[in-house]
């Protein structure tokens, strides 16, 4: 596998997870103008990527069958396109985006124009017998319109970054490096083109250099833009198992206190315990109701254990209450703070609910 195939299946790899994220996101949000263009941007990158096979995968300034080469630019520039209008919706008013959009199509479809003309009268041959100054015109309307489009988004981006939050701001200041590789990578295709088109000889070195160029530009733009969401969804991902993990450590305490309580348990459905193993939706439900019930039944036994006072532990103390209760004794006049925390947030709240919960896994039964 040569390096030029290596790089476009790593493309292929990076790229359509990250259009399914970005559609996915998109259906979150379906009115987001900005997150529509993001979704394009990469759809018009992952409609380009079989025509490319199709074309044979060529280096510029080799010429492979022109009506799949022709829908790979296409759609190239449509991911320029799109990512231009993307920071135009994101950082202006949506009457100067829109007016702005409309000047950067003209461009774009100057480019497109100039590509189906040369495809148009394009002789039915094979690639390799392609006219010389056909091939030339085809590949400098796509570079300079490419290189313009890149070179304009490297600004976008950078002037975008720093006003981001943090994550978005990391992502693109990733996708403006990868925007800055591709506009040196468009501007050495370019010429390229011209010399071949002049007739000299083309060192390999430099037709291997452009592809080092812009083949990971193009990786660095697609991780770039995916990467706030996906920072964002390992961010919930770590609230997700921290939650999951409470919930079940909080389970002896829950479990004594829903046997002496079962009528102030929130969700009466019982829940399979494979199921709630294994569940991965949920789970933020789940915890935040079984912390509510913990605190609800330490409130009802609070009075069983103001009654006994302060000898032993309070694992033990409210496993002799809970005890009391179930003998039927009458529910004492005075009640008392329970595992109180020291500061207000519901986290300190969790964390004197889990000490307890753990101290009756050694409690006498």
């Amino acid at each position: 596998m040569n390096s030029n195939v290596a790089l476009t299946v790593l493309q292929g790899v990076i790229l359509y997870p990250a259009l399914l994220w970005k559609i996915y996101q998109l259906t979150r949000a379906p009115k987001d103008v900005a997150r529509w263009m993001v979704t394009a941007c990469l759809a018009c990158f992952a409609a380009a990527y079989p025509f490319g096979f199709l074309a044979g995968n060529v280096n510029q300034p080799d010429p492979g069958p022109i009506v799949p080469l022709l829908f790979q630019h296409i759609f190239l520039c449509g991911l320029v396109y799109t990512l231009a209008c993307f920071f135009l919706f994101s950082a202006l008013p949506v009457a100067e985006a829109q007016r702005r959009a409309w000047l950067e199509a003209v461009p774009l479809g100057a480019a497109i124009l100039v590509m189906a003309a040369v495809a148009v009268f394009m002789p039915d041959a094979p690639p390799s017998q392609y006219p010389r100054a056909g091939v030339s015109i085809f590949y400098l309307a796509v570079d300079l319109y490419l290189t313009y489009g890149i070179a304009s988004a490297y600004f976008f981006t950078r002037r975008y970054a720093r006003g981001a939050g943090p994550r978005l701001a990391r992502g693109l200041r990733v996708a403006s490096v990868g925007f800055a590789i591709s506009a040196v990578g468009g501007s050495t295709l370019a010429a390229v083109v011209l010399v071949h088109w002049a007739g000299a000889g083309i060192p390999w070195l430099l037709v291997q250099g452009t592809v080092f160029l812009v083949f990971p530009g193009a990786i660095l733009l697609v991780v770039g833009l995916s990467y706030p969401g996906v920072a964002t969804r390992l961010a919930a991902g770590r609230v997700w198992r921290q939650h999951r993990r409470t919930y079940h450590r909080l389970g002896p305490l829950w479990t004594l206190l829903h046997e002496a309580f079962p009528e102030d348990a929130l969700g009466r459905a019982p829940l399979n315990p494979w199921r709630d193993a294994l569940s991965l939706r949920g789970v933020h439900r789940k915890y935040y109701r079984r912390v509510i019930e913990c605190r609800d039944g330490l409130v009802r036994i609070s009075p069983y254990l103001a009654h006994l006072g302060h000898d032993g532990s309070l694992a033990d103390q409210l496993a002799e209450a809970l005890r009391s209760r179930a003998r039927g004794e009458p529910v004492p006049p005075e009640a008392m703070p329970v595992a109180m925390p020291d500061g207000d947030s519901l986290d300190d709240d969790v964390r004197e609910l889990v000490t307890l919960s753990e101290s009756l896994r050694t409690a006498p039964a």
